[in-house]
């Protein structure tokens, strides 16, 4: 019997006492392997927000009515054409994620081609959807000029399609092998040129200068990604250089098409609804109050979900990447230490939001004392909301990494439209509580979304994910056997 045996035999505690500070090292290194995956995501979430805020800024030095319709039209794109191409975008996680764990770059490539070039062509019919945004605005009773405004806004706007097409799946596919640093020095030195670039077309253009502004910015993120990209990849010796990019199995794009479509329906999903929450403020006895309130609460929570969509992105990554590496106790720890990352993270977002609450509606009305007076009470109920928010985001990123993306959907559906929107219009409108029932509804809808995943997530058989990744990443060529990578997950 060897000494360590013997030592267990005679004293089991210290056995223990070694499992426990193996577990808590193993705890710890996930926590700093987060950290430098999350950290540079969180700087370049707040800088893509950033953007949007100054676009707004501009739009607003072009007058009311142009800030009016450019707002529209933004508004539109946003619920009809980046959210779209966001969440087809997403499909690319739990694909590359694995592929990369799995150490099959081959598969990570061929996924990358695959889906700049799937959001190509679904761009055209958002394209056209674009072209024809002022019939559709004013079939549902917007006036005839504002509704001019948002198309001529929307036509200047439309090179963004192509763009994204390329920019969302090259930061999915660095994102996924844990690369976050090129993104934020790229969207930090793209978004220092925003402003001055908006400054000059503005002068130059009025309000398509505004929105030629936002897709130069982000085709400058393009040219430095794929730059970095192509100087990177050309140091190594796995990449580019392997044929048969172009040779796409129909199983490849079965396999993409089949995650894309609930992907986007999540996302798209989760955004429509705060849309028509801003819709359905304006039904309220006090319209132009009320939606100036709830816009600048809302805006406090962008701010929080930059750092949401960065631990989501992380947990995306590491179980994923886990997962690939047939290392399913890895994918386990992965995701349960960002869960609980996620509920320490909702509980600080609500007392940072609380904290500022007596600031925050000042910055935006600050002589309008009903306004300043109804952010303060609203941003009570939203502090409640943002501690089951976090660990909610945390979990539909979980689920979309195990490659079971219409769990989320269906939770998202089901605690949001069949609750959240329903509870909500029935408190604010028939009991009259205001925008009080809306965020009330929104509150029980997140919670019951949340618990769903969570049981889902109670009950997942990670050692069967894994093999389920093992099939998802095979090669059938042969470059790699799965079990050879298992080695490169974090030890226990």
């Amino acid at each position: 019997m060897s000494e360590a045996s013997k030592l267990e035999t005679f004293h089991p505690e210290v056995s223990e006492g070694c499992c426990s500070k193996t577990s808590m090292q193993s705890i710890v290194k996930e926590l700093k392997l987060q950290m430098r995956i999350g950290l540079p995501l969180v700087a370049m979430n707040l800088l893509w927000f950033g953007k949007i805020t100054s676009t707004s800024v501009f739009l607003g030095r072009q007058g009311k009515h142009n800030l009016a319709g450019g707002s529209l039209g933004f508004s539109f794109a946003n619920a009809t054409g980046f959210a779209v191409l966001y969440g087809i975008s997403a499909a690319m996680e739990p694909i590359c994620g694995q592929a990369f764990g799995a150490k099959n770059f081959k598969l990570l490539h061929k996924t990358l081609l695959m889906s700049v070039l799937l959001l190509l062509l679904i761009s055209i019919p958002i394209s056209l959807l674009w072209l024809n945004v002022d019939k559709i605005l004013i079939s549902f009773g917007q006036k005839q000029d504002i509704s001019s405004i948002a198309k001529r806004y929307l036509i200047y706007l439309l090179p963004d399609l192509p763009v994204l097409s390329l920019l969302c799946p090259l930061k999915a596919y660095l994102s996924s092998q844990g690369v976050t640093l090129p993104i934020m020095y790229t969207t930090a030195a793209a978004t220092s040129l925003h402003i001055p670039i908006n400054i000059f077309l503005s002068r130059a253009k009025g309000i398509q200068g505004v929105a030629m502004a936002v897709w130069i910015t982000d085709l400058i993120v393009v040219i430095l990604l794929t730059g970095y990209v192509i100087v990177a990849e050309g140091f190594k010796d796995n990449k580019w250089k392997q044929g048969g990019l172009l040779d796409q199995r129909g199983q490849d794009w079965l396999n993409l098409i089949k995650l894309s479509g609930p992907c986007c329906l999540t996302v798209c999903l989760e955004w429509w609804c705060y849309e028509i929450l801003v819709i359905l403020g304006g039904r309220l006895p006090n319209p132009e109050e009320s939606v100036s309130t709830l816009v600048i609460i809302l805006n406090f929570d962008y701010l929080l979900y930059a750092v949401m969509l960065s631990l989501g992105t992380c947990v995306a990554t590491r179980v994923s990447n886990e997962l690939g590496a047939n290392n399913p106790k890895g994918a386990y720890r992965a995701a349960y230490t960002t869960l609980v990352v996620g509920v320490v993270s909702g509980c600080v977002g609500a007392l940072v939001m609380i904290a500022c609450r007596g600031v925050w509606g000042s910055l935006y009305a600050s002589h309008d004392l009903m306004i300043i007076n109804g952010v303060k009470k609203l941003m009570l109920i939203m502090a409640v909301f943002e501690v089951i928010n976090f660990p909610l985001l945390v979990c539909g990123e979980i689920v979309r990494a195990t490659a079971k993306p219409l769990l989320g959907m269906y939770a998202n559906l089901g605690g949001f439209y069949l609750l959240a929107l329903p509870l909500g219009v029935s408190l604010a409108l028939k009991a009259k509580l205001g925008l009080v029932g809306f965020l009330i509804g929104f509150l029980v809808g997140a919670s019951v979304c949340f618990l769903i995943l969570l049981m889902f997530i109670a009950r997942i058989d990670w050692e069967k994910e894994a093999g389920k990744a093992q099939i998802l990443t095979c090669d059938t060529e042969g470059e790699h056997t799965p079990q050879d990578s298992k080695q490169d997950g974090i030890t226990i």
